[in-house]
């Protein structure tokens, strides 16, 4: 079983940039309750643009991102999250190419 990688990309105004890393962190603990899914993840900012956040996170396998990702909006700190990103503007799955 291979590795999936996440790419998501939000933006997120300066004022509320530390709450959404903290709301990050705390659904990626929610997703990983029953069972570890994420193995690994980074919150990173855009270098010439402070206002992205990116999501890059390393998912079990796809399957499981993919059952995972289509419970989003149960897990208890989504909705908090998305209330405070202005706008989703990149997200996508990735395996290896080789």
């Amino acid at each position: 079983m291979s590795h999936c990688t996440e790419f998501a990309v939000f933006k997120v105004s300066k004022q509320n940039s530390a709450r959404v890393v903290a709301l990050s962190e705390l659904i990626f603990a929610e997703m990983n309750a029953q069972e570890e899914v994420i193995i690994s993840y980074q919150i990173l900012q855009k270098i010439d643009n402070p206002l992205e956040l990116c999501w890059h996170l390393t998912w079990k396998s796809a399957e499981v991102a993919k059952l995972t990702t289509a419970k989003w909006p149960t897990f208890k700190s989504t909705a908090q999250f998305q209330a405070l990103v202005e706008n989703n503007i990149y997200y996508g799955h990735f395996v290896s190419a080789s």
